[in-house]
């Protein structure tokens, strides 16, 4: 009989910026906690030492780069954090939450940028090499409501300085990309009471853990 665990489910958070997606963090944790479910909890860009160094370039507005660099810096980020914690906690039966992944590049670099599909496509299937989530909760409001909750909580970084019609065209791209996978994508109206959302969070996750 084999002793080797089962693979841990891999778990994550999409949203334009100002979704409310960190407000919900801590919600997550305390559930798969409450429920006995050993989770790693990490982000992107970053989640690694080179991720983070990344991480700082890609958000600063001091940095220029052009649509290609930007791109490929993201899933440079993104190749070292498979390798080092993605695979490594799943492979261990942890579950795996992610404060953005791929679907974020497609978004901002395709959507919002206007870097070619087809381009992030070969990165994702180079660096992935079939990996996806298992489930991701995509939080969804309005530009206005998203501006409004930003406004004067901190100093914005790169793409939160953007001017509203690359946020428009970011909320769109992940709407289209939930609309293709329905059944990975959960949408969340992350206009209503933290409350109602985080009752639908709740009954996403535990459709999830019966799957384990």
């Amino acid at each position: 009989m084999s002793d080797a665990k089962p693979r841990g489910r891999f778990l994550t958070l999409e949203g334009i910026d100002g979704a409310g997606k960190s407000t919900h963090l801590s919600f997550i944790r305390d559930w798969l906690a409450h429920h006995d479910v050993q989770a790693v909890f990490t982000r992107e860009p970053g989640g690694t030492p080179l991720g983070e160094k990344i991480r700082e370039l890609l958000l600063s507005p001091d940095t220029r780069a052009s649509l290609d660099a930007e791109t490929l810096l993201a899933f440079a980020a993104r190749q070292q954090h498979i390798a080092d914690v993605i695979e490594p906690a799943l492979a261990s039966g942890q579950w795996l939450v992610s404060d953005r992944f791929t679907d974020s590049t497609y978004a901002f670099q395709g959507g919002g940028r206007g870097v070619p599909f087809e381009r992030i496509r070969a990165l994702e299937e180079w660096v992935q090499r079939g990996l996806q989530p298992d489930l991701t909760l995509l939080f969804d409001l309005p530009l206005e409501v998203a501006a409004e909750r930003m406004s004067g909580s901190r100093v914005l970084d790169r793409f939160e300085q953007e001017a509203s019609d690359f946020h428009q065209r970011v909320r769109e791209a992940y709407l289209k990309r939930a609309e293709a996978e329905p059944h990975r994508f959960a949408v969340l109206d992350s206009s209503r009471s933290i409350a109602a959302i985080q009752d639908d969070i709740a009954r996403h996750l535990g459709k999830l853990l019966e799957t384990r």
